[in-house]
């Protein structure tokens, strides 16, 4: 076996998940090895749906734009049930929402995702698998079998599991994963079609039998291409996967081996479910697959974790699943940043299990819902469900990092999503800005003022600084194992990670009604920005002068009055366990 080495995080898994556990902490400079057992991606289009709020956290990390030229609209889906149109789902979301939905096959996510990783000096250690773990006090030692077919054992101080529904880590922590399986059996099909359908739109058509039960079922979602789609629906006798569990550990979850649909068998799929005579051709892969819903009863334990489809599976209903695994990836990655940079203490990591499992759960419950039932059927206002679908509604208001609620309860309140909002001008640029554009690249907080009078916006910064600068010339207890003493830290501070003297960055908002004061407002070390276009007060609805804090994850940490600016962020940062 070769001689341990030494690194900060193992990411074993190197799906969207694992990869956006990688993005996320190398662009902090936190050292990681990311490793996948497979040699090289596997060209299915899997998870297809990328939603809005992942395409915000891939703003944040500047990936949007690349994701944005490789992937199609989704604008709606049609539901045909015994041949007839009953109902058309427009996926429209408000006007301030920056991203509408999109549909990307999985190995293009994986695709961009790697270069963007490869970019930050990480790449993918393929052909090496996990082969077991221990964990003490002060680290992790995994033992590793690499392409070579030679052991490595490897001291780390945090691992990750991001290796799926079979997840190695999962089985090794020996957390609980409860849940049940579809009876049903489905088959992909990656195919082009020649049939009319209005662009950016999927299909849904099923066909009831006279009990009322769907006997029949065809979903289609469009791909980039000409008449592209993947196409699922019910598997015909001859390429049943009954009974096999070529895994071994009862989880019967995705793609299945043996025999795969051809082209022919999908094709009379189409001719009994299409709305019009449709011709299907250039199969460019195919499965046999099975659904369960599960999900485990914690997210780690000490210092290994588990996201994606290692915590929880479900329904592909909606395209939840990647996506709440990007969105798990991303919660831990900065905590894990802050707390091996020294800013925030071990206790921190509890947090991740206390907001997003459950996430999970939630997500589970609904699409498993939704898949029995159909989404339409959801009692929820339509509104209010697109938000939730879109993942726009993930809160962790009652989560340990929550502060204290401020002004009024249907404003963004601490635990929600940190809105975008246009509007936002300076006197140097000729064109406006979304508050996405402001948090673009930063990687550590952001605390946004907002205020009519610029001396409340300067008094308010100064007190922000005074505490960061005194967070920042410490670090909290616990944060140096004896075993990794040897190696500096990630450097996470600055607007791009840096490492200037503080992760927490100030930018100040001036009220609309102020634009006279604008002229001379933000020439200090604070970025300024005025509220030209109202934006910004209409959507957070300020009470006053009033200050928010934007966790690393685009939440909301705090909400305050901004003459209450170094209480809420001690308050805060106290919430973080580190010593204020």
């Amino acid at each position: 076996m070769a001689h341990a080495r030494t690194t900060d995080v193992l990411i074993v898994g190197a799906g969207p998940v694992g990869l956006s556990a990688a993005a996320e902490l190398r662009r902090r400079a936190v050292r990681c090895r990311i490793v996948d057992r497979l040699p090289a991606r596997l060209p299915y289009a899997k998870a297809v749906g990328i939603q809005p709020r992942t395409l915000e956290i891939w703003d944040r990390m500047g990936l949007a734009r690349s994701v944005l030229e490789a992937a199609v609209p989704l604008r709606g889906q049609l539901i045909h049930i015994n041949g007839r149109e009953v109902a058309r789902i427009e996926l429209a979301l408000p006007p301030e929402v920056p991203y509408g939905f999109a549909a990307l096959p999985q190995y293009e996510t994986e695709r961009l995702l790697e270069e963007y990783v490869a970019g930050l000096d990480t790449t993918i250690e393929r052909g090496t698998e996990l082969l077991s773990f221990t964990q003490d006090e002060d680290g992790v030692t995994a033992r590793l079998r690499t392409a070579s077919g030679a052991d490595e054992e490897l001291r780390t101080r945090y691992l990750i599991g991001c290796d799926g529904a079979h997840s190695t880590v999962r089985k090794g922590l020996g957390l609980g994963y409860e849940g049940g399986a579809f009876p049903e059996e489905y088959m992909l099909g990656d195919v082009e079609a020649d049939w009319d359908l209005p662009y950016g739109y999927g299909l849904r058509s099923l066909h009831h039998a006279e009990d009322g039960s769907t006997d029949d079922a065809l979903v289609c979602i469009p791909l980039p291409g000409t008449g592209r789609y993947r196409m699922s629906m019910t598997v015909p006798p001859e390429l049943s996967a009954q009974g096999r569990d070529a895994s071994g550990d009862g989880v019967a979850h995705g793609p299945e081996g043996g025999r795969a649909p051809e082209l022919s068998h999908i094709q009379a799929v189409v001719d009994r479910l299409a709305p019009t005579p449709t011709r299907v051709s250039a199969l460019r892969w195919s499965s046999v697959f099975r659904i369960s819903h599960r999900i485990v009863d914690r997210y780690g334990d000490g210092r290994v974790f588990v996201a994606g489809d290692a915590a929880h599976i479900h329904p592909p209903t909606g395209a939840q699943g990647m996506n709440t695994g990007i969105q798990d990836a991303c919660n831990l990655a900065w905590k894990l940043a802050l707390v091996l940079d020294g800013e925030a203490g071990p206790a921190l990591l509890a947090s991740y299990d206390a907001e997003r499992r459950p996430v999970g759960e939630e997500v589970v419950g609904r699409t498993v819902r939704h898949a029995r039932q159909g989404m339409e059927t959801d009692p929820e206002d339509p509104s209010t469900l697109m938000l939730r679908e879109a993942q726009l509604l993930v809160a962790y208001r009652d989560g340990p990092l929550a502060g204290s609620p401020y002004g009024p309860d249907d404003a963004p309140q601490p635990g929600d999503r940190a809105p975008d909002c246009g509007g936002l001008t300076v006197p140097i640029a000729a064109y406006p800005l979304r508050l996405l554009d402001v948090l673009r690249g930063r990687t550590g907080h952001v605390l946004l003022l907002y205020a009519t009078d610029p001396a409340d916006l300067t008094r308010a910064a100064q007190a922000g600084a005074v505490v960061a600068t005194a967070v920042g010339g410490r670090k909290a207890p616990g944060t140096e194992p004896p075993a990794f003493a040897g190696l500096p830290g990630p450097g996470l501070s600055g607007p791009d990670g840096a490492g200037s003297e503080s992760s927490l960055r100030t930018v100040a908002v001036l009220a609309r009604e102020a634009a006279s004061s604008a002229a001379d407002f933000g020439t200090g070390s604070v970025p300024g920005y005025l509220d030209a276009a109202g934006e910004f007060a209409r959507i957070y609805r300020p009470d006053g002068p009033t200050g928010f804090l934007v966790r690393p994850d685009g939440q909301l940490g705090a909400r305050f009055p901004l003459a209450g600016t170094a209480a809420a962020l001690t308050g805060y940062l106290a919430a973080l366990s580190v010593p204020a």
